[in-house]
């Protein structure tokens, strides 16, 4: 965890100037019965887990952090005018993202009980719990709908892994052809309106669990 805690923030060093002053986000805190509270930014950024959190809400509060973490680079993003820092941070936003959403998966095994078990998709977890269980339900509907933030992260995920195209000279009768493959919008909004919704969902889970 030391190691951890010294690269990431080696990496984020240079970037300091950028992340806004310490305020108040939401992270979870305590054993699994806890109602959630805030954690300041100095506590997160200390990338220690408190002792006493069950390995679901360890995994719930990598979730958080690593969405954070990708909101901190997006903002790194949108102030840089370094066409490489800015595409960097951009794929760095990306990335962070879908592991947050592996780590989601593991968070939802986890609360079945299927410890240590770190699904890659949405099949391999359907496989570990129930087709009844609500998360398979809802994650199967947000799977389905093309806007959804599951699916938009589906996009980016195939973005990321895919070597580009090479593209022809732009004329006018392949300028259609050209904009159609130039893939997922990893705009800033568009990337920030991931986030949220996302981690809305894995609150909600946990939140959900701890009242059973």
């Amino acid at each position: 965890m030391f190691i951890q805690g010294f690269f990431c923030s080696f990496l984020l060093a240079p970037y300091s100037k950028f992340i806004a002053s310490p305020r108040r986000s939401g992270y979870p805190r305590g054993n699994r019965h806890q109602k959630m509270v805030d954690w300041p930014v100095s506590v997160i950024t200390d990338w220690s887990l408190p002792s006493g959190l069950s390995m679901a809400s360890q995994f719930q509060t990598l979730v958080s952090q690593k969405l954070f973490l990708a909101k901190t680079l997006l903002a790194v993003q949108e102030q840089s005018d370094q066409p490489a820092e800015r595409e960097a941070a951009n794929q760095g936003a990306s990335e962070l993202m879908l592991r947050a959403r592996q780590l989601l998966l593991a968070m939802i095994a986890e609360l079945y009980q299927h410890r240590r078990s770190v699904p890659q998709n949405l099949a391999e977890l359907n496989a570990l719990i129930s087709d009844e269980a609500p998360e398979i339900t809802e994650l199967a509907h947000l799977a389905r709908l093309k806007e959804s933030w599951w699916s938009r992260l589906d996009e980016l995920e195939a973005s990321q892994t895919k070597p580009p195209e090479k593209q022809k000279t732009v004329s006018a009768e392949n300028i259609i052809a050209v904009a159609v493959a130039s893939g997922p919008d990893k705009s800033i909004e568009a990337l920030k309106s991931i986030i949220e919704p996302m981690k809305q969902f894995a609150d909600t889970v946990a939140e959900r669990h701890n009242e059973w």
